[in-house]
């Protein structure tokens, strides 16, 4: 964050985000009391007016609290709306687990990261059907209850972390998307108990320490996962590919897409 003199250190900027994507999550849930408008992208997956009016709200908070830094979110990029990612951007789903949402289930979030030299410095992930916010920053990662347009309370906040790996696991799936490859990967642990969820909410499972491993070994957009890898790596976890290598992101050429990766708790 050095380049911008005026730029508020990253566990500066946790509350005013935080605030941002409960705002967006509060719009959501205004359009999930009335038409949905959904409609189908150009990959054939799912969207509706929540996705595109939560980006918006999140699109012009973001340039308040961050000028200048890249802004790429998973509608814009429907649209074609693809900036260079430089040294640092933004990464954006304004509505996690879409599916969720059409079907009236509460497991669909709001996720921002921050990317810096490839690699996730800060997420915030809101889940607004409970009313919660994860998130974290250099070491650093909390839970706090926090409605839209309210405040950020720090008191209000409890700190999380990712609980060292037991002999037995509990692996976090994907409720819609569990592949073959990632079912392959779990037969091969000794998990004892899984929990299937949608969105990110299985990032935060991890980072709170009730979830040891969650593999999604499909392809998957960068925008899916930025959020839930800062988040768990501040929480003491952390992010890899299959091989074990770092993940990187910032892969415009590939339209911001990589081909998978398992999140860990803590060694």
């Amino acid at each position: 964050m050095a380049e911008n003199n005026n730029r508020r250190e990253l566990r500066d900027l946790l509350g005013p985000i935080a605030e941002l994507a409960a705002t967006a999550g509060g719009k959501i849930l205004e359009i999930a009391g009335g038409d949905l408008g959904a409609s189908k992208k150009s990959d054939r997956s799912p969207v509706t007016l929540a996705d595109v009016e939560a980006e918006e709200i999140l699109r012009k908070g973001l340039a308040r609290l961050l000028p200048g830094v890249p802004f790429i979110g998973e509608e814009s990029v429907e649209r074609g709306d693809i900036p260079e990612p430089g040294r640092e951007f933004l990464l954006i789903d304004p509505l996690d687990g879409t599916r969720e949402f059409i079907a009236g289930r509460g497991e669909y979030t709001v996720n921002i990261g921050l990317v810096v030299n490839g690699t996730p410095v800060l997420g915030a992930i809101y889940t607004p059907a409970t009313g919660m916010v994860h998130a974290g920053a250099e070491g650093a990662a909390f839970r706090a209850p926090l409605s839209a347009g309210a405040k950020f309370d720090p008191a209000a906040a409890e700190k999380i972390r990712a609980r060292p790996r037991p002999a037995k696991l509990i692996a976090a799936v994907s409720r819609s998307y569990l592949d073959r490859d990632s079912e392959n990967f779990l037969t091969k642990l000794p998990v004892e108990t899984r929990i299937a969820i949608g969105s990110s909410l299985k990032f935060t499972l991890l980072a709170e320490g009730k979830a040891d491993v969650y593999p999604r070994l499909a392809s998957i957009c960068e925008w899916d996962v930025a959020a839930g890898h800062a988040l768990l790596v501040a929480a003491g976890g952390r992010m890899e590919t299959l091989d074990g290598s770092s993940l990187r992101y910032g892969a415009k050429d590939k339209k911001f897409r990589f081909g998978g990766f398992v999140a860990w708790g803590a060694a």
